[in-house]
């Protein structure tokens, strides 16, 4: 049996992924997680092979929680499913450590066997995605200048397309604002950029700003 946790902070969702994995003969829930925090709290007892996890949930940060987790239980496979586009945070979800990457939008029986393909230790993307990766790595298509950026300055870049001001960000990511500063700073140099409008014009082409 895989054993199947569940992390989102919708409650349909989680009823819903739930009320999918009781159906399946082969899956059994090991547990769930309503924020970070909790997730992270819980899921050592629950033992879980595979973790079916969401991106935007309240706590510490996606990425920082990917990082929690890959520290302290390495063996866990996880399928990040989430709401946001691939251009977003498929790649630099991959690179954090996950198995795999859904949206939402798929069907129930694409997520059934992207779980049943990580719990085996392998990969699962879609065929878009597989096209994007092949395509950086082979060189026929330039890294986006995103992909550049550290974790911590990714989560800051979006933040600051989204048009919030430092002292918010500098509270949501537990930073000071001097620290957010810095970080946009670097962010303009390391893609050549001279102003937060210019960050924002660029997230919108990218598609990396809340859907």
């Amino acid at each position: 049996m895989i054993r199947v946790f569940v992390a989102d902070d919708h409650t349909v969702v989680r009823e819903g992924l739930k009320r999918l994995i009781a159906g399946d003969g082969d899956m059994v829930l090991a547990g769930e997680a309503a924020t970070g925090d909790e997730l992270v709290a819980e899921i050592g007892a629950a033992a879980p092979h595979v973790l079916v996890l969401d991106i935007s949930m309240p706590g510490p940060g996606f990425l920082e929680t990917m990082r929690l987790l890959r520290e302290s239980h390495p063996l866990v496979r996880i399928l990040v499913l989430s709401t946001h586009s691939e251009e977003r945070y498929a790649i630099r979800s991959l690179k954090a450590g996950a198995s795999g990457y859904l949206t939402k939008s798929r069907s129930a029986a694409e997520l059934l066997q992207a779980i049943r393909k990580v719990r085996r230790g392998g990969k699962y993307v879609t065929s878009s995605l597989a096209e994007t990766l092949a395509s950086y790595l082979g060189g026929d298509a330039p890294t986006p200048r995103h992909e550049t950026l550290s974790d911590r300055e990714f989560q800051v870049l979006v933040a600051l397309s989204a048009g919030k001001p430092l002292k918010q960000i500098a509270a949501e990511l537990h930073l000071s604002p001097k620290t957010v500063s810095t970080y946009r700073a670097r962010i303009l140099e390391k893609m050549g950029y001279d102003s937060t409008a210019d960050l924002i014009r660029y997230a919108l082409e990218h598609s990396l700003l809340e859907d």
